[in-house]
C-alpha cells in the first residue's frame, strides 16, 4: 500500500479491493472512512482496504422493523444504552459462533477511535446481562456500522432499531452497512452504486452530528 495521504476508491479492483498493507492508526482509519474505504481482513493476511460496488446502506426512512420486533421493544424486555460497554460489545462481535474478521489489532484500534469520540457502541441488556449490541464509526453525518452480535434472540435487532432511531433524531444522513447479507436485507438494507455512495458520503461529511 502506498503511504501517501489519500485512499482512491475509484481504483478498486472488481472485488472492491482498494489497497493492501499499512496500519490501523486512528488517523489512517479516519482517512479511510472519509474516502469511503474500510478495513476487512484476518490474522493470516495483511490489512486489506475495501470500497465495494455496489455499497450497502440503510435508508433511515425505509428501515424495516418487523411487528414482532416492535412488540418485543414495547414489552420492555430489554434495556438499551449507548457507549456504556464499548470494549465488551467489540469483544462480543469478535467471538460470535459464526466467526469474525475482528482481529486483536482491530480491537485496539477501534478502542482508540472510541476514546477519540469517533467509535460508538449501542448495548442491549437483559437485566444485568449484555444480551447484544453493535458498534460503528461516526464522522460528521456518517455512521459506518461495523458489526453486531446477539446472545439472546432479537438483541442485535433491538440494537439496530435503536441506532436508526438515534441517527434520525440527531440528524445523521448516511448509515453505511458496507456489504448486504440476507439478515440486513430483511431489515431494509439496500444497495447503491459506489459512485452514488461516494457522492452521498461527501455531503454527509459536511454535516455536524453527534452520536454520543
Amino acid at each position: 500500500m502506498a503511504h501517501g495521504p489519500f485512499f482512491h476508491p475509484e481504483l478498486a479492483d472488481d472485488s472492491g479491493l482498494v489497497a493492501v498493507g499499512g496500519d490501523l492508526d486512528p488517523r489512517r482509519l479516519l482517512q479511510a472512512y472519509r474516502a469511503g474505504v474500510f478495513p476487512w481482513y484476518d490474522e493470516s493476511i495483511p490489512i486489506c482496504w475495501w470500497s465495494p460496488d455496489p455499497r450497502a446502506i440503510f435508508e433511515m426512512d425505509q428501515f424495516h422493523c418487523p411487528r414482532r420486533l416492535q412488540r418485543t421493544m414495547r414489552a420492555g424486555h430489554f434495556r438499551v444504552t449507548v457507549n456504556r460497554a464499548f470494549a465488551d460489545v467489540m469483544a462480543g462481535c469478535a467471538t460470535r459462533a459464526e466467526g469474525t474478521w475482528i482481529t486483536r489489532a482491530m480491537l485496539h484500534a477501534y478502542g482508540e477511535l472510541h476514546k477519540l469520540g469517533h467509535a460508538h457502541s449501542v448495548e442491549v441488556w437483559k437485566g444485568e446481562e449484555l444480551a447484544g449490541g453493535l458498534y460503528g464509526v461516526t464522522i460528521g453525518g456518517l455512521f459506518a456500522g461495523e458489526s453486531m452480535f446477539s446472545r439472546i434472540r432479537d438483541a442485535s435487532k433491538v440494537a439496530l432499531a435503536a441506532t436508526v432511531e438515534r441517527l434520525r433524531e440527531r440528524g445523521f444522513e448516511l448509515f453505511d452497512t458496507q456489504v448486504a447479507n440476507d439478515h440486513t436485507r430483511s431489515l431494509g438494507a439496500t444497495e447503491i452504486p459506489r459512485a452514488v455512495y461516494l457522492a452521498r458520503l461527501r455531503r454527509a461529511l459536511r454535516v455536524k452530528s453527534s452520536f454520543a
